[in-house]
């Protein structure tokens, strides 16, 4: 019989990378990319959270496309879009929280899970009234960058055991 520690270990699933995004300037516009360079303890080149102080926890943030739609539903729209929820990657096919404690990949690119990524007020205004509830629990996570290198859309996205 397997115990729940083994159960925590076993993650199959291989999930696919479906849309990065940039932001040059802090509360500034994401830009949608097709491409980016992940530099080791930084984050991507080109977003704000990349210059500052090396080693933080929130050096990537992730969310599951399938909660951009869960979101929509209780928000009473037809789409909720990646821009809106200002996360760097969304990906699709693999539980994001299941990946707590734990490295992962994305493409040639080694990351580890540092934490939830908490929805805050600016839901409100990117989503309307009631976006931040809608967003909570389902924001995703946050990463720090192990081995930086190339990531690309459609990239697999999966558990890497130690």
């Amino acid at each position: 019989m397997e115990t729940m520690k083994d159960l925590f270990e076993v993650l199959p699933q291989v999930g696919r990378l479906e849309w990065i995004g940039l932001r040059p300037e802090r509360m500034g516009e994401l830009q949608s990319v097709t491409e980016a360079t992940v530099i080791a303890e930084r984050g991507l080149q080109g977003d704000h959270k990349s210059t500052g102080r090396p080693g933080t926890d929130r050096q990537v943030t992730l969310i599951q496309r399938e909660h951009l739609g869960a979101v929509a539903g209780m928000l009473h729209r037809d789409r909720v879009g990646p821009e809106q929820v200002r996360r760097n990657l969304v990906v699709s096919g693999i539980n994001l929280l299941a990946l707590k404690g734990k490295p992962f990949r994305v493409g040639e690119v080694l990351l580890e899970f540092s934490g939830p990524c908490e929805p805050c007020a600016r839901m409100e205004s990117n989503l309307g009234p009631g976006g931040f509830n809608a967003m909570r629990g389902h924001g995703g996570i946050t990463a720090r960058v192990i081995e930086g290198g190339l990531i690309r859309i459609g990239d697999e996205v999966r558990f890497t055991p130690t």
